[in-house]
């Protein structure tokens, strides 16, 4: 994640999600899907190359069965 452009808060916040997703066996393709979106989206984000609003943060909760909380 050496190419992160945002502070430590949001990179403990990425690293957060990679370990949810992992937590509940879910591959960056499947949550891609669930999103309808590709899955260099849910990769750029876990390398911090795409910073996500509140809203992808609540969908991504979601499907990790974590509160909004846990994130931030």
């Amino acid at each position: 994640m050496t190419k992160s452009i945002y502070s430590k808060e949001y990179k403990k916040t990425i690293e957060k999600l990679k370990r949810a997703r992992i937590e509940v066996g879910l591959k960056q393709e499947e949550v891609a899907e669930k999103l309808k979106k590709p899955q260099s989206y849910i990769s750029k984000i876990e390398r911090g190359e795409r910073r996500i609003d509140i809203a992808e943060l609540q969908d991504l909760a979601k499907i990790y069965k974590k509160e909004i909380n846990f994130f931030v």
